[in-house]
C-alpha cells in the first residue's frame, strides 16, 4: 500500500479514489444485458409513463418479480439527471456511500480511522461491483444493514431514540426493496443472539413495538395493496412464487421473467469466498485463531451470526446468484475492523485488495484506447447509437434485448421469423435490425443478402436495409 505524508491519510485517499473510479465506470460503461439493462428499462418506462405503482417490463406488461424501491430510485434519478447510464446507477452509488458513513463509527470506537471499514468494503469485489450496478440487491443490502445496525444501537445506545424507529423504517424499506426476505435475513440472527445472551426482556423493552409495526406497515403495505388492485395476481406470484417456489426449485416453471440459475447445493459459499476476496480469507483465519472467544463477546457474536446466517440459509437452495451475498459484506468489514490491529501484513493485503478495482479501470482504459471496448461489452448500445441514420426504425431478431429497449427508448420492435422479415423488406422502407450471431443461421439466405452489416460485437451484429 502506498502511504503519504501526515497531511494525507492513506485510508481517506483510497476511499475517495475508489469512489471516483466507481463513479467514472458508472458513467462510462453501457448497461449490460440481461439483468442490469432490464431493471434500468423498467425504471425508464416508469419515469416515462409516470406510473409509480405498476412496474412494467415492457409497455403495458407488468413486472411482478420485484417490489418498487430500486425502480423508484432509478426513475427519480432519470427525472433529475436525464435517461443515461450514470443516472440509472447513481442511487446505488449513494446507497453504498450511506452504508460506509453508517458503519464508520464502529472503527472510531476502537480508536481506528473512520474510513477503514469503507476501504475494506470498497476493495471487496462484490461490494465495489454493486456500487454501480442497477439491481435490487444493493437496496436490500442497505436495508439489512440499517435494520441490524439500528437493532444494535437501540439496545446499547438507549438515549438516541432515532435508532429505535430506524429499525422499523429499515424493515419497511426492505419490504419495498425485495420483499419479506428482509425479515428472513435479519430476524433469525437477531433471535439467536438474543437466545445466546438471554436478552429477550432487554429487546422487548427497548423498542416501540406497536408504533414501530405501524411505521413499517405504513411504509410498505399501501404499495402492495395498490399493486394487487392494479394487476390482480401479483401477491400470489411474488410472495408464493418468488419467495418459496424459486427458493425450493431452480427450474420453477412459473417463472415469468428469469432464466435458469441452477447451482450445486452449497454454491453460496463458493460465491462468498470468491467474490469477497481477500478479506473473507483474512477474516476466516482470524476467526479460527480466536474461536474460543467468539461467543463470549456480544458484538463479535452479533456480527458473526449476521455473517453466517445468509449463506447458511441459501446453502440448500440451487436457485441463486452471487449477488445474494451482498447483505453480508458489512459484517465482513466490521469483523475485519475489529481485528485490524492484529492483522499481519496489512500493507500487502491492502495492495492486493486495491489491485482489483484499479485493474478494472486500467483494462477499461486500455480497451477504450485501442477502440475495442465496444466489441466485448454485452450491450446493444453501440449497435443502436452508432447508426448514422437516427430516424430508422429499429428491430431485433426473434427476441429483443433489454439494452435494445433502453437505448432505443422503447421503440425497438421484434421481427420473429422470415415471413415478417420478408414483408418488411418487400415494403421497401429502410430499417435497422440487430441479429445475434447464434441466430444468423435462422435468417433466409435471400433475405440476408439484402441486409448490409454495419457494426458487430462478440454477440451480435447490426444490419441495415435501404
Amino acid at each position: 500500500m502506498i502511504f503519504f505524508s501526515k497531511k494525507i491519510n492513506p485510508y481517506n485517499f483510497w476511499v475517495v479514489l475508489l469512489i471516483l473510479i466507481r463513479s467514472f465506470l458508472n458513467y462510462a460503461i453501457p448497461l449490460m444485458d440481461k439483468t442490469e439493462a432490464r431493471y434500468a428499462e423498467i425504471a425508464r418506462i416508469m419515469a416515462e409513463t409516470n406510473n409509480w405503482t405498476t412496474l412494467q417490463i415492457d409497455y403495458g406488461v407488468p413486472f411482478w418479480a420485484k417490489p418498487p424501491l430500486s425502480t423508484w430510485l432509478s426513475a427519480i434519478s432519470f427525472n433529475i439527471f436525464g435517461v443515461n447510464e450514470f443516472a440509472a446507477r447513481f442511487p446505488y452509488l449513494l446507497l453504498n456511500i450511506f452504508v460506509i458513513l453508517l458503519i464508520g463509527k464502529y472503527a472510531k470506537r476502537n480508536g481506528l480511522n473512520f474510513f477503514i471499514p469503507a476501504l475494506i468494503l470498497l476493495t471487496i469485489p462484490e461490494f465495489i461491483l454493486h456500487t454501480g450496478v442497477v439491481s435490487t440487491d444493493t437496496a436490500l443490502a442497505f436495508c439489512v444493514t440499517l435494520v441490524m445496525v439500528s437493532f444494535w444501537e437501540s439496545i446499547h445506545n438507549k438515549k438516541q431514540f432515532l435508532w429505535k424507529y430506524l429499525f422499523f423504517i429499515g424493515l419497511g424499506l426492505g419490504l419495498l426493496a425485495k420483499g419479506p426476505i428482509i425479515i428472513i435475513l435479519t430476524a433469525p440472527p437477531i433471535f439467536i443472539w438474543m437466545l445466546i445472551f438471554k436478552k429477550f426482556k432487554t429487546v422487548w423493552g427497548s423498542f416501540p413495538w406497536i408504533l414501530g409495526t405501524l411505521i413499517t406497515s405504513i411504509i410498505a403495505i399501501p404499495w402492495y395493496y395498490l399493486a394487487e388492485q392494479k394487476t390482480p395476481g401479483f401477491i400470489d406470484y411474488f410472495i408464493v412464487g418468488e419467495h418459496f417456489k424459486r427458493f425450493l426449485s431452480s427450474d420453477w416453471k412459473g417463472d415469468k421473467y428469469g432464466f435458469p440459475k441452477s447451482q450445486p447445493i452449497g454454491m453460496i459459499w463458493v460465491f462468498l469466498f470468491l467474490f469477497a476476496i481477500p478479506w473473507i480469507q483474512v477474516l476466516t483465519v482470524k476467526l479460527w485463531k480466536n474461536k474460543t472467544q467468539l461467543f463470549k463477546d456480544k458484538w463479535l457474536t452479533f456480527l458473526l451470526l449476521w455473517l453466517l446466517w445468509t449463506p447458511l440459509f441459501f446453502t440448500i437452495s440451487k436457485s441463486l446468484i452471487h449477488p445474494y451475498i451482498m447483505p453480508i459484506m458489512v459484517p465482513i468489514a466490521l469483523l475485519t475492523t475489529h481485528y485490524w490491529n492484529e492483522i499481519k501484513y496489512k500493507k500487502q493485503i491492502i495492495t492486493i485488495a486495491l489491485a482489483i478495482p484499479i485493474l478494472a479501470l486500467l483494462i477499461f482504459s486500455i480497451a477504450t484506447l485501442i477502440n475495442n471496448k465496444n466489441y466485448y461489452i454485452n450491450s446493444d448500445k453501440f449497435l443502436i447509437e452508432n447508426n448514422s441514420n437516427k430516424t430508422l426504425p429499429i428491430y431485433h431478431w426473434e427476441n429483443k434485448s433489454y439494452s435494445s429497449q433502453f437505448y432505443s427508448k422503447g421503440s425497438v420492435k421484434t421481427i420473429k421469423d422470415n415471413i415478417e422479415l420478408s414483408k418488411k423488406i418487400n415494403s421497401k422502407e429502410p430499417f435497422l435490425i440487430i441479429i445475434p450471431h447464434k441466430k444468423i443461421k435462422n435468417i433466409d439466405s435471400k433475405n440476408l443478402k439484402l441486409l448490409k452489416e454495419t457494426m458487430s460485437n462478440y454477440k451480435k451484429s447490426s444490419y441495415i436495409f435501404n
